[in-house]
Formats: C-alpha cells, sequence, structure tokens
C-alpha cells in the first residue's frame, strides 16, 4: 500500500471509518461506505472514527469515545501542542450544547407556533438554558459558504452568546482564528448534537463535557490534573455529605466539577439545582476560572466563580457563611508568604511554623462553615500524622469536635500521581450529638475498580457501600439502588452499624490522644481477618507491592521537603554570615 499525506488521513477519518451502532449482542455493523473493516493507511497505523454516523446509539459511553476519536484529529492535525488544544475542544463542544438545549427550549416554549409570543431572553435563562443568538447558531456555522474564514466565523459566535449571557462576559474561548478551516470543519460536523442527540437523554451532554474533561486531564499529566477531580472520588464525597439544600463552597474549584455533582445530587433526589443550591467557588488562574464557568453554564447551573489566590484573598467573606464546602486543593504546596497572611479570621487555630500549606486549607473549610455545615476536602496522607504546629493545629480541629470521617483511599485514583489520598469530612451539626466525641475511620484502600494499569474508579455499587457505613454510622437511612446489597448483608447483616477489621472503625477522643492525635486510618481499623485457607498469595503479593510503591512515593516526598527545608536554612546562615562579616 502506497505512503498517505496528513490530507489523505483526516479525509479518510472524515469520511470513511466510522463503526456504527452495536447490534446482535455488541459486534460492530460497519459502516457502509467502508469498503473493509480494520483499514490501515500504511503498516502500523490505524485510523479511528472521527465523524459520527446520522443515526446514534443510545449509549453515552460509546458515544463519548466517537467523539474523543474526533477530537485527537485536532490534535494530530494542528500545530497546537498536547496541553494547548482542550481550550478549542471543550469551546466548541459548549457552543454545539448551548445551541441543542436553546434549540429545544424554543420549540417547548412554542415560539413561532401561535401558542404564544415575545418569547425574551430572559425566559430562557430562567429555563436553565442559554440565550443563543442567530450569529451563534450551530447550523449556521455548518452552512459557512466555501472559503469562509470559520475560525473568525466561531470567534464571533463566542462574542455574540457572551454578548447576551452576563455570566459569561470575557468566559469562551475566542482562539480558533488559529486553526486550519479543514480541521474546524471535521469538528463542528462531529459536535453536531442535533445528530447525535437521538435516543440520549437526562444530563448525557454534560456527563459528555465531564468525559473530555477527564480525558484531558489524563492527557496533560500535572497541568491537567490541576482543574480536574476524578468524577468517582467526587461523587463518593457528594454522597457523604448530603448536599440538599443550601450554599457551597470550594476555595480550589477548578473545573467545578464538586458543584456539578452536588447539583446533581439534588436532582436524583427530584429537586431542582438552581431553587434549592448555590454555589461560590474561587481559582487561582484566569484559564481554570474560565472552565468552571462554562461547567456550570452547560449544566444549565448559576455560580459565583471569582479569580482569586486563596492564600491571600476571601472575595466570598467566607467564616462561617457556608452550610456545605468541599475541595481538592494541591498537596504540600510550599512558598506561601507568611507575613502577607497577617491576621486572618479564616485560620482559627494558627498559622503551622512548617513551609507546607495543607492546614492552611483544613482550616479555610473548616472555618468557612456555619454551626450545621458539613465539609469534605481531600488531603495528602501525610497530613493525617504530620507533627510539629500542624499536629497542634490537628489537635484542636479534634478537640472542636468538627472531625466526623476519615477515609483512606486507593492509589491510583488520581491521573496526574499514583498516590492514595485521605479525604476529611468535617460536620459542625454533631455538636450535642454522641458523635461529637467520635471519628469514623474507613479503610476503602482496597475497594476500586481498575480502567487501565494506570488509573483506578470507584463505581455507583462502590461509592453506596462506602456512603452507607457513613449513614449507618450517623443513623441515618442507606440505599441499595446501585448494587451495594451484597456487601452491606456480608459486612452489616443486622442493618446497623459495626466496627469491622480491616474496613471500618469508630474511634474516641480519649482514643486518637493517645495516639498522639493521629487521624492515620491504619492506626486503628487493623487488618481483616482471614481464615487460613483464604490465603491468596498473588493478591497479597499485590497489596505488598503497592504499599511499597506508595511508601517509595511519600518517602520521595519526605526527601523534597527535607531538601528545602535545608535549603532554607543554609540561606539564612550565609546571610548571619554576611551581616557579620560587614559588621566586623
Amino acid at each position: 500500500m502506497s505512503h498517505a499525506t496528513w490530507g489523505d488521513v483526516r479525509d479518510f477519518a472524515v469520511r470513511c471509518y466510522v463503526p456504527a451502532r452495536q447490534e446482535n449482542g455488541g459486534t460492530w455493523r460497519v459502516h457502509p461506505e467502508i469498503p473493509h473493516a480494520g483499514a490501515q493507511l500504511w503498516p502500523g497505523t490505524w485510523i479511528q472514527a472521527s465523524i459520527l454516523e446520522h443515526t446514534m446509539p443510545a449509549n453515552t459511553t460509546e458515544v463519548e469515545r466517537r467523539l474523543w476519536a474526533a477530537a485527537d484529529n485536532l490534535r494530530a492535525n494542528s500545530k497546537l501542542r498536547s496541553h494547548e488544544y482542550s481550550v478549542p475542544v471543550l469551546g466548541l463542544i459548549f457552543l454545539a450544547y448551548a445551541d441543542y438545549r436553546f434549540t429545544e427550549a424554543k420549540a417547548r416554549m412554542g415560539e413561532g407556533t401561535g401558542r404564544r409570543s415575545g418569547i425574551t431572553k430572559d425566559d430562557y435563562q430562567a429555563a436553565g438554558v442559554l440565550y443563543v443568538p442567530e450569529a451563534a447558531r450551530y447550523s449556521w456555522l455548518l452552512q459557512l459558504p466555501e472559503g469562509a474564514n470559520v475560525g473568525q466565523s466561531i470567534n464571533d459566535a463566542m462574542r455574540a452568546i457572551e454578548e447576551d449571557n452576563e455570566d459569561l462576559r470575557g468566559v469562551l474561548p475566542k482562539l480558533y482564528n488559529r486553526l486550519d478551516n479543514s480541521i474546524l470543519i471535521s469538528l463542528l460536523k462531529a459536535f453536531n448534537f442535533a445528530e447525535i442527540a437521538d435516543g440520549l437523554e437526562g444530563d448525557a451532554f454534560g456527563k459528555i463535557y465531564e468525559y473530555f474533561l477527564g480525558k484531558f486531564a489524563r492527557d496533560e499529566g500535572g497541568k491537567g490534573g490541576e482543574f480536574y477531580t476524578p468524577t468517582s472520588l467526587v461523587k463518593l464525597m457528594v454522597e457523604i455529605m448530603e448536599p440538599f439544600h443550601g450554599r457551597i463552597f470550594d476555595p480550589a474549584c477548578g473545573s467545578g466539577g464538586m458543584f456539578v455533582q452536588s447539583a446533581r445530587f439534588v436532582e436524583e433526589h427530584r429537586r431542582s439545582p438552581n431553587a434549592e443550591i448555590s454555589v461560590y467557588g474561587q481559582e487561582k488562574t484566569a484559564e481554570t476560572v474560565r472552565l468552571a464557568k462554562m461547567n456550570l453554564a452547560i449544566h444549565g447551573l448559576s455560580g459565583d466563580v471569582k479569580q482569586a489566590n486563596t492564600f491571600y484573598e476571601d472575595p466570598h467573606t467566607s467564616p462561617g457563611k457556608f452550610d456545605f464546602a468541599m475541595a481538592n486543593p494541591p498537596f504540600n504546596v510550599s512558598g506561601v508568604d507568611k507575613d502577607r497572611i497577617g491576621v486572618d479570621p479564616r485560620l482559627p487555630f494558627g498559622v503551622p511554623t512548617g513551609d507546607n500549606a495543607n492546614y492552611l486549607w483544613m482550616q479555610y473549610i473548616y472555618s468557612s462553615l456555619n454551626e450545621r455545615g458539613r465539609a469534605g476536602v481531600v488531603m495528602a496522607n501525610s497530613a493525617s500524622d504530620a507533627r510539629g504546629s500542624e499536629m497542634e493545629i490537628r489537635r484542636q480541629l479534634i478537640e472542636d469536635g468538627g472531625v466526623d470521617i476519615m477515609l483512606a483511599t486507593s492509589t491510583k485514583l488520581f491521573y496526574t500521581v499514583p498516590l492514595a489520598a485521605t479525604v476529611w469530612f468535617f460536620d459542625r451539626r454533631k455538636k450535642g450529638t454522641p458523635r461529637e466525641d467520635q471519628v469514623l475511620f474507613i479503610d476503602a484502600r482496597h475497594i476500586y475498580t481498575p480502567v487501565t494499569r494506570a488509573i483506578r474508579e470507584l463505581s455507583a455499587a462502590q461509592i453506596e457501600f462506602i456512603a452507607n457505613i457513613a449513614n449507618l454510622y450517623r443513623g441515618e437511612p442507606t440505599e441499595t439502588v446501585h448494587g451495594s446489597d451484597a456487601l452491606m448483608q456480608e459486612h452489616f447483616p443486622n442493618g446497623t452499624y459495626r466496627d469491622v477489621p480491616g474496613l471500618c472503625k469508630v474511634a474516641t477522643r480519649a482514643e486518637i490522644e493517645v495516639q498522639g492525635w493521629s487521624l492515620n486510618a491504619g492506626r486503628y481499623i487493623g487488618v481483616q481477618a482471614r481464615a487460613a485457607d483464604d490465603f491468596d498469595f498473588s493478591v497479597r503479593l499485590g497489596e505488598l507491592s503497592e504499599e511499597l510503591e506508595v511508601l517509595n512515593l511519600e518517602a520521595h516526598e519526605l526527601e523534597v521537603r527535607i531538601s528545602e527545608n535545608v535549603q532554607v536554612l543554609l540561606e539564612g546562615a550565609n546571610g548571619e554570615a554576611m551581616n557579620d562579616t560587614v559588621l566586623a
């Protein structure tokens, strides 16, 4: 077979190789234009689907994968680096979905049918739908004449939407004139939701947007992970916190995933998110703030997300203000300017003396809660039993009665690092109850579902099971709609809470004090009992290998921190030596 140019690759991907819907128990039917399946352009190079058939299956996962293949064509055929192409792709998904929802709402409200007239922008926005002016309509972009500047037309469409939707001013991307017309035309066709919507219901398109956020986070490594928390972990946090009604705060909100999952939780309980919750967030970088605002808008949510450096700014005047708070802040941040912090009401237990911001974040979250507030914060494992001034802050947190649940998670849940993490849950409403003097420890390190060798997630049944442990501990109703029945029957056969070795343990404040105020779950829960004939050497070897990997990573983390501290000491010593020389 002769070699092909990139143009051949693009044309072939756009024109032909598109597997159709799954039929006959999962076998693939080949698109009729394809002469044979598994086509190669040259030896060793295979082309994935990049444009969808007009009739799509009612399978969100399949649609997500096909759309991703289309987006990947942009990276392969453009001058953009890997981390640069996420913004234009997410912008097009946003534009397509906004237009799709607008068209649906227009038909539903009966514009032009004689049932009512004069529907305004406010009517659309009251229905949770962005107003899309004619110049930004997706159908108009698809019908641009040959030779038109597609990139400039998309930029103009983004500006038109911003002009008619105040919350989006300055938010939408306008860099499409940097991309070739041919690539943009292919992407416009791929993301034409009017053709792929058949059979997809509810929040399917919002989930597609989240899928792309997750894929970009995986592909971009550390940069992507700054704005994205894995969906399954966020779902677990929300299920344990139960944000039915009130104000929700995230001081490190990233792309807004915590807010979206909170809204979805409210919807699942037959309530309207915009009527029940209001969201407030802040992020350091303007680009991430834009991602968060787009994510909220594509889910029909309104929110107040501001650009701010949380260490030095509090634009929402947060102390005591919120019913719920949740965050996945960056772990082990160093270099915070303590002089700029000054006296901060968000730090009721003081400023840690070490060069690590973990206990700053912890206090920002805790102090933001009102007297009935609940919170969840993802934190590095090392924070659970850190010493020195951090231990003193932790002691005060525990003695104040707000620390409610400590959840140890599996490794490889995060896309940027394979380290495990601990989720801290605060609950101010437990004061004056028997739980005020108690903390529930859950060891979920071995509860996960493999996705790839490097990535794990929590299934719906696993999320439900872990959340049910918290519900039993709190004396609240449990749920088994997602398939946690068997696990619940195995571990809690009487339907009431009990300590389970290797899984969960309720510890008193006195027990925690004996352990030096450590909140490391492993100190309390112990090891799951096994029968003599229930020993699987390969499984145990895998567990030990994983524990060794975690220890090695934590050791490296400590090496870096020690090196940084030594450097600070050396710089201080050198400065004193220079002063002595001058004085002499």
